[in-house]
């Protein structure tokens, strides 16, 4: 009971962070808080704030929750704390169908901006799930998890190989690609919200119900077995849920890197608990790191902004190797 208390306690400071990062980026512009004390009789910066800034820092909460609870997911199903939203080749994917549909439809920033509205987000989604898919058909299901690890190794070498033949036979995405590469919460808006929060909701209720498979894989798969769990199909309907929860957060904003994989550490860093308690507190931590990086990319070198998902990498990845210097290690 106390180790739920304080599970709780843990959720609503995250969510209150939350809240509080979600109004300052609203607040907060190319011009500081200008925009934000003249919304409140100005048409036009009203506009600015509850149509740029609200939806682009909402989303920028939700796909961090939906990489935190991914993360959550696949270092639970691996039993691998080293696991990260990515792993089935997802990344590679995505950037695949990005890389394909620029390349179709040409590079010119009218194209670009078309397929943004349009075309990009689903054919980043559409790759994503594709490579999920030849994931699981190279290894042959979900029954053997170093079978689906591997594989999804393969599968990310090989399709990330494809993405950078086109680009290199298509000059004139490269500069598209990086910018998807890097990663950007600039373009989100109410639709993707939208689209994010229902990801997150479905992705969030599935992944509940299915940790007590999760605890049990933890105490090995025969232990798992032994009591009662079925291991097959709750095992794909975890792939599943990773799939789509990893897959509406990259079509939204790009690859960013480090939050699925920092954001359960830092959960377990604070608290030792159970597999349901972890993938909320999980997804709430993502949803906190990804917005606070978005607020300092924009401050850092306003009024020009820097990528979203360089400041993940570079934190997360420091947060990281400082758990390892302290002796912390990665928990599992």
């Amino acid at each position: 009971m106390p180790r739920q208390r304080r599970a709780a306690r843990l959720g609503g400071v995250g969510l209150v962070a939350g809240l509080l990062l979600i109004a300052l980026g609203a607040s907060i512009g190319s011009t500081g808080f200008e925009a934000a004390w003249r919304a409140l009789d100005d048409d036009f910066a009203r506009r600015i704030v509850l149509d740029i800034r609200l939806p682009r820092s909402l989303g920028s909460w939700l796909a961090g929750a939906l990489l935190g609870l991914a993360g959550a997911i696949a270092q639970g199903l691996f039993r691998n704390p080293l696991a990260d939203p990515y792993l089935l080749g997802s990344a590679s994917g995505a950037s695949l169908g990005v890389a394909t549909a620029l390349a179709l439809f040409g590079g010119s920033p009218m194209t670009v901006q078309w397929l943004a509205r349009l075309g990009l987000t689903g054919a980043a989604f559409a790759g994503a799930t594709l490579a999920v898919l030849l994931t699981l058909a190279l290894a042959g299901g979900v029954q053997h998890r170093l079978r689906l690890l591997l594989a999804g190794v393969i599968v990310g070498v090989v399709l990330g190989a494809c993405s950078s033949l086109i680009s290199l036979l298509s000059p004139e995405i490269l500069q598209a690609m990086q910018a998807f590469m890097l990663g950007s919460t600039g373009f989100v808006g109410w639709a993707a919200c939208g689209v994010m929060a229902g990801a997150l909701a479905l992705t969030l209720g599935v992944a509940l119900a299915l940790a007590r498979l999760l605890d049990g894989l933890a105490l090995g798969e025969a232990t798992a077995a032994s009591l009662g769990l079925p291991l097959a199909p709750m095992r794909a309907a975890l792939v599943a849920t990773l799939a789509l929860a990893t897959g509406a957060a990259v079509a939204q904003t790009g690859l960013i890197a480090f939050v699925g994989l920092a954001a359960p550490h830092l959960v377990r860093a604070r608290i030792k608990t159970t597999h349901a308690p972890l993938l909320a507190l999980s997804a709430i931590t993502g949803g906190a790191l990804l917005l606070a990086a978005d607020l300092l990319a924009r401050l850092l070198v306003a009024p020009q902004e820097l990528p979203v998902g360089i400041l993940t990498a570079v934190l997360g990845g420091g947060y990281l190797l400082w758990l390892m210097h302290r002796g912390a290690g990665l928990r599992e």
